[in-house]
């Protein structure tokens, strides 16, 4: 009886597969924020740099090295009352090239993020590199408390500009939903697949332009939205901010990667009176 090649290189590309599961919470102790319960396994660690007065920062590292078709990360996040969490990453996380085309073929990354009453959450990881033919499907689940408050941005860059890369071809799914005092409040779902790079040069999608973000900000109200367009001089890319239901949206986009970055430092300064992560400084 022949082998079928075909069925073992598939058996050998889903045993290399890499698999990343965080759990942890933080709680409030004498004003003081410390970390709680934490579970690890697969490649993704995270740690905490160093003690604070008040709040504690978190720093997701992925020792896989980046992200792979059929990878899967799992990361969930509970701030309790009164405490004050900044999340971030280590550095910029790489999707590389899937060797398939279906869904199992595609990353998967769930986020699970929850503040209790009072607390204060800031999800800032560093930007997501898309290489061509990369396959990923991300979903952000967020529930709130009335009286927290989350500070969250994402940027995805469609292939390295400055190496002359582009993401041509492949998959991206953006699945966000945000709760608070268990209404749901935002829901949005983005996907691009196919020829990604040809609907990145419409006009009405991305213009040309290889990098987006999104900043979600609550509360969020017109004052705030007034107070991030005093700025508006700064911006290099487009900016547009809005607010409704309690909660401020700004979206990005611009022709590189720093461009889009400065812009989401300025608009995250004029949000909150806290300090970026010192690896988004570096």
């Amino acid at each position: 009886m022949h082998s079928d090649p075909t069925a073992a290189v598939s058996a050998t590309f889903a045993a290399n597969r890499a698999v990343g599961v965080v759990t942890f919470d933080v709680q409030s102790r004498d004003g003081v924020t410390r970390r709680g319960a934490l579970h690890e396994a697969g490649s993704l660690r995270v740690r905490f740099p160093s003690p604070e007065q008040q709040g504690l920062s978190a720093v997701f590292v992925n020792t896989a090295g980046g992200v792979a078709g059929g990878d899967r990360f799992d990361i969930s996040i509970a701030a309790g009352p009164r405490s004050r969490l900044t999340v971030t990453t280590a550095a910029a996380e790489k999707v590389y090239r899937s060797q398939g085309s279906g869904r199992d073929s595609e990353a998967q990354l769930n986020i699970t993020l929850r503040a209790e009453d009072g607390a204060h959450l800031a999800w800032l990881p560093q930007e997501t590199i898309l290489f061509d033919r990369a396959r990923i499907a991300r979903r952000i689940d967020i529930d709130l408390a009335e009286t927290a408050s989350l500070l969250l941005c994402e940027i995805v860059v469609f292939g390295r500009a400055a190496m002359g890369e582009r993401m041509m071809q492949g998959c991206f799914t953006d699945r966000w939903r945000l709760r608070r005092g268990g209404k749901l409040l935002f829901a949005e779902t983005i996907r691009l697949d196919g020829d990604v790079g040809a609907k990145l040069a419409r006009p009405a999608v991305a213009d040309g332009g290889v990098a987006i973000g999104t900043a979600l900000i609550v509360p969020g109200d017109e004052a705030l939205v007034e107070r991030i367009r005093e700025a508006s001089a700064q911006f290099g890319g487009e900016v547009g901010i809005s607010a409704w239901n309690g909660f401020a949206l700004a979206r990005f986009c611009a022709q590189d990667a720093a461009r889009l970055r400065a812009d989401m430092m300025t608009v995250l300064g004029r949000a909150s009176p806290s300090a970026l992560p010192r690896l988004w400084l570096q």
